[in-house]
């Protein structure tokens, strides 16, 4: 051999031996550091197995393992079933791996609660920090937080799919249905990898008819970028970033936006020159999000404010901002006078003031004040744009006042007197233009002799001298009304299905004597969703329609009331292959305790579902505040409806699914049936073949929570897995402390403990005060630091209890978001993660981890092709 090829073989060899040792060296290296203290004790064989565990991308096994002297049998067990792994002949890794980890175990500071001669002992009492700043409170959530990702450490790479596939599935350069309004047509962009909206406008185009369903903004017209939330939220380096509303005002020239950087839905009033993009104002801060100018229609998520205004010519400020309003703001027609709420010690709106541009604030003078703390007050305007509004109202009881936005310094009347148990809402319209009257009222009431509500109308002179135009009806459901020049629109429900029922008004703006059958707009699929009303100014003559099922995307019509026209102005795009053809929707009924039937609503993927009772199925539910469940799309459950999953939703009582009576009969000493309904809707979902108890997870969220909490203490053989969203579990303990926000005006939810049958019923289903030693389910709970609707300590003094007493060796996980508030993070993308974490959970504990999804008919034909 030469020399010099000998020399660098030599020097080859060594390389490979110098390689081969580095190698060693460093994974050595990588071992002992992940190991810790742990390593010492550990047998050469031991430290092998880890070693190759390791090299194998089994990292996730030793992350989090408590320090040495701490578990020891358990980890050695772990390297005995992992040395059999490694060889392909064991099983169980996963689970030795759970048994090394270590929950915490949080202090117990028992406090005695005593009411009606009744003690309660509350051993995380302690858990409650209203600051949000106590060390140890901290401190315990971060350590709930580091063991919950320790336990799911095995699912990140099945996270980062999740992830991927969902993100995938969005166009993210995409553009919401215009608006048009006032001359401009307002609409909302994203932008391709941005997280936020971009609020625009674009003007009108000169000598531009009537709004038709044909309607489109155009090119022609240069956009105008009204607010970049993106920019917004880079610029201020905020982890956490809501707008709460975006409006322009009356003369087009200004724009305010809240915006929340905390998640507590305490928003900060900005205020900027659109000409110029300046911003003319100190912002106020703490204000509630809403957003409303009294002389423009809305366009916003909520509505009004509390706003320092400037002359544009001069640039001097010509009001102080005013602070701690409840968001509530009303312009009246001289474009002087506005009108605020503000808030009491509690948080609730109660106080309605006026105040003349230019004027110091301390002396606004008081137009409304309401004594009544179960009351909470609220302003806004016609969309006739002639009347102001106060509207005051408690769970079940409301009274609206009104007066001309001409009379700034008026006084407010009243539409009808406060009667306890009488809701009623009200629209104007101005009557003929010959007339010297007011016009007339529509009103909307219900009773407890009319559940349902029924429509009225009266002038607006004489508002208890009224008509019936629709009577009561103890089928239908009237949900909404609301007029325009020329159409008077109503949303109803029956049987768990809503429609809109379109209704000609008579010549000239007379107000109407009965109302006939109508043009009623309703869809053929078994289950949807389905909401309408008027859109453009208020001779508008067009009805949009939302629409989605739990099979079709979000899509949104235009529809010509005169001449029947309906135009598809846009269906959400769902990437990737989806083909709504493959999937299917369905209408079941459950049979509760008492003979009630209650809907299920309910979708799977034809080529996947066995209908054999192996299904894995998700079924969702909330069941309070009348609230209706619909059953819209979720783009995200494609990941499991194409993974083989059903997904389903359990209207139940409590909710307002089925109308009024439905609500009635889930409230107060009737709750019980929210949850016993749930467990009818789960049994018959197994007894039909749908799922089966080891394969049947659940779902709900806020007062979805509670119930999530109650079926799963009084049947928790019944289900495999439940995630919990920061849920209101600790309904006795909060129900009885007045000093939480909300407290008093939820007695008409709940009812109030302080009287004994309520108390004891309410002892009866309250989760924490029901866990007891028994086998449970695997448990997801999350919850959010700033959250003003249920404090973090409920979801965490229920996970605590459960720790404390439940006998099985299942999953309980707490996740708090400790930068959020009820509605977890924000941004488009970063919610995702959360939606892949928690369908994570649900995929680990039914022993599908290693599953993929099956692509869409549409790709898979593309790929055939």
């Amino acid at each position: 051999m030469p020399q010099n090829r000998q020399a660098t073989a030599v020097v080859g060899a060594a390389g490979v031996v110098a390689g081969y040792v580095l190698g060693r060296a460093a994974n050595t290296f990588q071992t002992r550091k992940m190991l810790g203290s742990n390593y010492k004790w550990m047998s050469k064989e031991e430290r092998r197995v880890a070693q190759s565990l390791i090299s194998h991308g089994q990292q996730h096994v030793f992350k989090a393992w408590p320090k040495r002297g701490v578990n020891d049998d358990a980890k050695r067990r772990l390297l005995t079933v992992a040395a059999s792994y490694l060889q392909g002949a064991g099983s169980g890794l996963e689970d030795a791996r759970l048994s090394v980890l270590v929950p915490p175990t949080p202090t117990k500071q028992p406090k005695e609660l005593v009411t009606h001669n009744d003690t309660r002992t509350d051993d995380y009492y302690w858990l409650r920090d209203d600051a949000r700043k106590d060390p140890a409170v901290l401190s315990y959530l971060k350590e709930e937080n580091a063991y919950t990702a320790a336990a799911m450490a095995d699912t990140q790479q099945l996270q980062d799919a999740l992830y991927t596939e969902m993100r995938a599935r969005i166009q993210e350069e995409d553009t919401s249905v215009a608006t048009r309004y006032q001359g401009f047509y307002y609409y909302t962009r994203t932008e391709e990898g941005q997280q936020y909206a971009v609020h625009c406008r674009r003007a009108v185009a000169p000598g531009a008819g009537a709004l038709a369903e044909s309607d489109e903004p155009g090119q022609q017209q240069p956009e105008e970028v009204l607010l970049d939330e993106n920019r917004r939220k880079e610029e201020g380096k905020h982890s956490f970033y809501m707008v709460g509303c975006c409006e322009t005002s009356p003369n087009q020239q200004l724009l305010a936006w809240t915006e929340d950087t905390v998640g507590g839905e305490k928003y900060t009033l900005h205020v900027k020159d659109l000409a110029t993009g300046k911003e003319l104002m100190t912002p106020i801060l703490n204000t509630s999000g809403d957003l409303h100018f009294a002389f423009l229609q809305p366009y916003c998520l909520s509505h009004a404010f509390v706003r320092p205004l400037h002359d544009l010519a001069t640039g001097k400020e010509l009001m102080t901002p005013i602070p701690d309003t409840s968001g509530d703001v009303v312009w009246a027609n001289d474009n002087a006078t506005l009108f605020y709420v503000v808030k009491d010690h509690l948080d609730r709106p109660y106080k309605v003031l006026r105040h003349k541009v230019g004027s110091a604030s301390a002396e606004d003078p008081v137009v409304y004040d309401e004594k009544d703390e179960s009351f909470y007050v609220g302003i806004g305007r016609s969309h006739s744009e002639q009347l102001l509004y106060i509207h005051i109202g408690s769970t079940v009881t409301s009274e609206t006042l009104f007066m001309p936005v001409d009379t700034p310094e008026g006084t407010f009347k009243v539409v009808l007197p406060r009667i306890q148990d009488v809701e009623y809402s009200i629209s104007h319209h101005p009557g003929s233009s010959s007339s010297s009257s007011q016009g007339w009222f529509l009103i909307t009431i219900r009773d407890p002799a009319l559940p349902n509500s029924e429509l009225r109308v009266a002038p607006v002179e004489d508002p208890m001298q009224q008509t019936v135009i629709q009577p009561h009806s103890a089928d239908v459901k009237i949900e909404a009304a609301g007029i325009g020049a020329r159409w008077l629109v109503v949303r109803q429900r029956a049987r768990a299905q809503q429609s809109v029922v379109l209704h000609a008004l008579p010549q000239g703006g007379a107000m109407p004597q009965q109302l006939g059958d109508g043009q009623v707009v309703q869809f053929e699929e078994a289950a949807y969703a389905l909401s309408g009303g008027l859109t453009g100014d208020f001779d508008s003559e067009v009805l949009r329609l939302r629409y989605s099922s739990l099979t079709t995307p979000p899509s949104v019509y235009d529809q010509h009331m005169a001449t029947g026209k309906r135009a598809l102005k846009k269906v959400q795009p769902i990437l990737g292959g989806f083909n709504k053809e493959d999937y299917t929707t369905q209408r079941l009924w459950a049979k509760a305790p008492d003979g009630t039937e209650v809907p299920i609503s309910l979708a799977f993927r034809k080529d996947l579902a066995r209908l054999d009772g192996t299904d894995p199925l998700l079924l969702h539910g909330y069941g309070s505040y009348e609230h209706p469940y619909d059953p819209s799309f979720s783009r995200d459950q494609l990941s499991l409806l194409d993974r083989g999953w059903t997904v389903a939703i359990a209207h139940i009582r409590g909710g307002g699914d089925m109308g009024r009576m439905w609500y009635e009969d889930g409230k107060y000493l009737k709750k019980r049936n929210t949850f016993t309904d749930f467990i009818a809707c789960a049994e018959h979902l197994i007894q039909e073949r749908y799922t089966s108890a080891s394969r049947l997870s659940i779902e709900g969220r806020s007062a979805g929570g509670l119930l999530m909490g109650a079926v799963t203490n009084m049947r928790p053989d019944l289900f495999n897995s439940v995630l919990m969203g920061v849920p209101f579990v600790d309904v006795l303990t909060t129900m009885l402390d007045e000093t939480i926000p909300l407290t008093t005006i939820e007695w008409e939810e709940w009812g109030n403990p302080q009287q004994p049958d309520f108390y004891e019923y309410m002892k009866s289903y309250s989760p924490v005060d029901n866990v007891k030693a028994q086998d449970y389910p695997h448990i997801l709970v999350t919850a959010g630091l700033h959250d003003p609707r249920v404090g973090y300590w409920e979801p965490a003094k229920l996970v605590a209890k459960l720790r404390q007493l439940k006998t099985d060796k299942n999953l309980l996980l707490l996740k708090c978001e400790l930068g959020a508030g009820h509605f977890s993070v924000t941004g488009r993308f970063e919610r995702l993660k959360e939606t892949a974490f928690e369908y994570a959970f649900l995929l680990k504990t039914a022993g599908m981890l290693a599953v993929q999804p099956t692509a869409g008919s549409t790709k898979a034909a593309a790929a055939a092709s």
